[in-house]
């Protein structure tokens, strides 16, 4: 993949945050096949849904493995998020066999893609992602830093 996919597909993951509720964090998600075809998108849900695992890669991994590979399995695959993802997001996306993970704003309180932890590069795992983060951060944070202004 080129930078200017990655950036491609961060402005989806831009897109699918913009779907979320007026009480939701706006994180967007998602998951693209080893060609760059759309196969699921999602925003964060946890108030809209009452559920603390509803974040964007979650939803995402969910749709995706429902249509994609054998069932759980998203081998070949690339999750563009607009936020590091947190740990029980990495560690979902670890165990999912995502190849590619690549996100816009950095996450320095709760990141576990290179910020606070890094459980995707652990050299004690399997199956480790490739990651490239920081893309399109301006765009990214700027949604997150309207968002949290808009709340005081």
């Amino acid at each position: 993949m080129t930078p200017q996919d990655d950036e491609r597909m961060i402005r989806a993951a831009l897109d699918a945050a913009a779907a979320a509720s007026d009480a939701d964090v706006p994180v967007g998600a998602v998951l693209f096949d080893a060609d760059g075809v759309e196969l699921a998108r999602a925003a964060n849900a946890r108030e809209a849904s009452g559920d603390p695992t509803a974040h964007a890669e979650i939803l995402a991994l969910r749709a995706a493995a429902r249509i994609h590979g054998d069932g759980w399995r998203l081998e070949g695959t690339t999750l563009a998020v607009t936020l590091e993802p947190c740990t029980m997001c990495a560690g979902a996306l670890v165990l999912a066999r995502v190849k590619r993970v690549v996100f816009g704003a950095w996450e320095p309180k709760t990141g576990a893609v290179g910020s606070l932890w890094d459980v995707v590069r652990d050299r004690r795992l399997t199956h480790r992602p490739e990651v490239r983060g920081g893309v399109l951060e301006d765009e990214c944070a700027g949604l997150l830093e309207s968002f949290f202004q808009d709340q005081r």
